[in-house]
């Protein structure tokens, strides 16, 4: 991912109820014609284009009905059917904040700025990394096995708790507030201490 260039501008699928969070994997069926239009598109450039979340019913003006900050997603796989409808799965690249939209395309399409984690010292690393494993440690008790050796590789294979916790967000959050909450949290301390307590609350 990080040889990728992310671009200075982007389509944008516009949806309610629904984040994609940075590094994790996403299912779409494209089936709205504005959207297969920027599905060809960004398969004819880069593969990529962003996921906003859509705040209500849909308006002219995007900035007033869509949240500023979203994610960039790579296209991972596409599969267009005979009725021109696709299926793909799309991986998240970084939360990028909505500059601006712009006109002239088919289907909205805005100025993307990457929003830059803040970074944590080796103190506070080793201070959250095991309070982060506890909580979801109590979330993973009463699932299956197989579960829980999945989401522990999570913690085995990637050193950034940025990266751990986006990945551990798009697993268990699943109230759209919260999850809109953590994807515009960018101050990393913040975002770890709100997925902690988010993760606490499910023991309640």
């Amino acid at each position: 991912m990080s040889s990728l260039t992310l671009p200075t501008s982007a389509g944008v699928i516009l949806l309610r109820d629904t984040t994609l969070f940075p590094h994790g994997a996403f299912p779409l069926h494209i089936f709205e014609p504005r959207y297969r239009k920027m599905l060809e598109d960004a398969l004819e450039g880069n593969c990529m284009f962003c996921v906003g979340h859509l705040r209500g019913e849909e308006e002219d003006d995007f900035a007033s009905s869509v949240s500023p900050v979203g994610t960039i997603g790579l296209i991972r796989a596409s599969r267009e059917s005979e009725s021109g409808t696709s299926n793909l799965l799309l991986h998240g690249l970084h939360r990028v904040r909505f500059e601006s939209w712009q006109e002239g395309k088919d289907y909205p399409f805005a100025t993307i700025r990457p929003l830059l984690d803040t970074t944590l010292t080796s103190v506070e690393v080793a201070d959250f990394l095991p309070r982060l494993q506890h909580a979801v440690e109590a979330v993973l008790r009463d699932l299956p096995e197989e579960i829980r050796v999945h989401v522990r590789r999570i913690f085995e294979a990637d050193s950034s708790l940025s990266h751990i916790a986006d990945a551990i967000s798009q697993q268990f959050i699943h109230e759209p507030e919260h999850r809109q909450q953590l994807l515009e949290t960018t101050e990393l301390r913040q975002r770890l201490d709100l997925l902690i307590t988010l993760l606490q609350g499910f023991q309640t």
